[in-house]
């Protein structure tokens, strides 16, 4: 098995954000289900360029690229955009669930995914919080995912899906790495070396 290569943060948000983007891009210049298909062309690009680019696809661009094609061909098939509303609501909850089972299971899949990039003594009692967090945070964006698209046009949940929900996501993001910012050892210690 070849190791991942390293990526830019412009190749990685290209990978994570670009099929998001295309997608809002056609649905305004189109409709839904022209937007849909190209969500489906990008999701699957976002893989191939990942395996490129990284020499890896990880877990969750594998998930959301059966999610999207699933829920996307139902969407196409019985013309219908309900299915495609819906996609949030599943992954959200997966992930949601995921986390659970797996602490109750003695698991920390934040630590497992984050430890290699923070690079810290971190007790598990910390990231034990953090999961708690984000099961809260995953199922919050859940319920707000249904109420929307069952009380809100098509417009207004795309628009909340697409710039809503991936704010919030990438905010929460950087509030968990700002708790884990606090237990980084200071390189500045006394007898370190400064002026």
């Amino acid at each position: 098995m070849t190791d991942k290569k390293a990526t830019t943060p412009v190749q990685q948000l290209l990978i994570d954000l670009g099929p998001l983007v295309l997608f809002f891009a056609t649905y305004k210049l189109y409709d839904i289900y022209v937007a849909t298909v190209v969500f489906m062309v990008a999701i699957l690009g976002s893989m191939i360029a990942s395996k490129i680019l990284i020499n890896h696809v990880s877990g969750m661009l594998k998930f959301t690229f059966v999610i999207v094609m699933v829920l996307g061909g139902l969407t196409i098939y019985f013309h219908e955009a309900t299915f495609l509303k819906m996609k949030p609501t599943f992954v959200y909850g997966l992930f949601a669930l995921v986390l659970a089972i797996a602490m109750a299971r003695g698991k920390l899949i934040l630590k497992e995914l984050m430890s290699k990039a923070i690079d810290a003594p971190i007790d598990d009692s910390v990231w034990k919080k953090l999961t708690k967090q984000a099961i809260f945070f995953f199922i919050v964006l859940m319920v707000a995912n249904e109420i929307i698209w069952r009380t809100q046009s098509t417009d207004t949940w795309v628009t909340t899906k697409v710039f809503g929900f991936t704010g919030v996501s990438i905010a929460f993001t950087f509030w968990i790495v700002f708790v884990l910012m606090k237990y980084m050892p200071d390189e500045d210690e006394p007898g370190q070396g400064g002026a």
